[in-house]
């Protein structure tokens, strides 16, 4: 394996030139600042961790936005309280405030809207869509009786949601409208589908049915597995101009090394961007320009920055999770920072590695 070369943050510089709550009325719950500071001692990174792990917190799924777009705050789901809830930190600040009261939420599920005012998440089988501003409920979409909800994104225009579900025997590709919770079928398939995620100009869906990666076009036509590299497909985007898709690869022959690559739907050409050090799972940033990727690697557990142009890695710092996969690094939409969850400190909580003077911003 590549040995990876320690950093410290001023090297990666020079290298890359409350109110009412629910339908139950619940009193929004404020805590105190949890940030700690400190410094990589591996690389000698500065890091902030958000929140404290004696409280397990998590982020949502990889592809649902959690940080707004001016990076004044980040949405995370947490036990604290007894029971799983949506909390919003303050990223100035470092205040807490729980925003929801439900009985049976899936954290995984939140999701801001674009006008960063709302976000969605599930409760049981109710879609609901929360206002920040005041904490009021509206109910969007209930699932069916007889069926279970296995998967949820929002559509990158905030205009509909795309769920999968299933009642054991067929699975289903849905679109819920989120402003009239209309829902129709776009497909089914006898196999387990998940993961499905809209294009930036709506007009297709990315989704997997059981461990292969398709397309389907919004209207339920031209539906198409994507001939990709052989190996194990994980974490894939939408490239930024809804063309393409970007992906990791994991090859059959284990001693080659795991990859980003890129699928041109137009084309049907697959192509290597990079290989990695093993990464576990990888974000890009807004314009896909940088990656970031969680390595898998026992001995070198890192938190990697590539720039594309050169695929140069520079480690930020180690992520030590006994889970490399779920550490979910994620960007803020400017780029300057990057959000990821990991276990180092004896129990899961969120951290923040600043990437101003770093990476270059790009438009949030």
């Amino acid at each position: 394996m590549t040995a990876v070369r320690l950093w410290t943050r001023r090297a990666v510089i020079a290298s890359f030139t409350a109110t009412a709550m629910s339908a139950a009325g619940a009193k929004a719950r404020r805590l105190p600042a949890e940030w700690a500071h400190f410094d990589d001692p591996a690389t000698d990174f500065p890091l902030v961790r958000l929140t404290n792990p004696a409280h397990p917190s998590y982020l949502p799924s990889y592809w649902n936005r959690a940080v707004s777009r001016r990076r004044d705050f980040l949405l995370f789901w947490s036990v604290r309280t007894g029971s799983p809830q949506v909390f919003q930190i303050d990223l100035k600040s470092g205040e807490l405030q729980q925003v929801t009261a439900f009985q049976d939420l899936d954290g995984a599920t939140a999701a801001l809207l674009p006008d960063d005012r709302h976000f969605c998440c599930f409760d049981g089988p109710s879609l609901r869509q929360v206002r920040l501003s005041n904490l009021r409920v509206r109910d969007v979409y209930r699932v069916p009786e007889g069926f279970r909800r296995t998967s949820f994104s929002l559509a990158p225009n905030g205009s509909h949601a795309l769920l999968i579900e299933t009642n054991g025997n067929v699975w289903l590709l849905r679109m819920v409208t989120l402003s009239k919770g209309a829902a129709r079928t776009l497909l089914e398939s006898p196999e387990p589908l998940s993961m499905p995620l809209g294009s930036r100009d709506a007009k297709q869906i990315l989704y997997r049915r059981k461990d292969q990666l398709w397309t389907v076009r919004s209207d339920g036509s031209g539906n198409r597995p994507l001939p990709l590299a052989p190996g194990r497909t994980g974490p894939a985007y939408w490239s930024p101009g809804a063309g393409s898709v970007l992906y990791l690869n994991f090859p059959e022959d284990k001693g080659m090394l795991n990859s980003i690559r890129e699928y041109d739907l137009a084309s049907g050409e697959d192509r290597l961007i990079a290989t990695t050090t093993q990464y576990a799972h990888f974000v890009p940033n807004g314009d896909a320009s940088v990656f970031v990727g969680a390595s898998g690697s026992v001995a070198s557990p890192y938190l990697i920055l590539m720039l594309r142009v050169n695929r140069r890695e520079v480690p930020l710092c180690e992520h030590r999770s006994g889970r490399p996969a779920e550490v979910l690094p994620v960007f803020s939409p400017d780029s300057e920072a990057i959000f990821f969850q990991s276990d180092r400190d004896g129990g899961p909580a969120i951290y923040l590695a600043n990437l101003e003077g770093i990476v270059e911003r790009t438009p949030p």
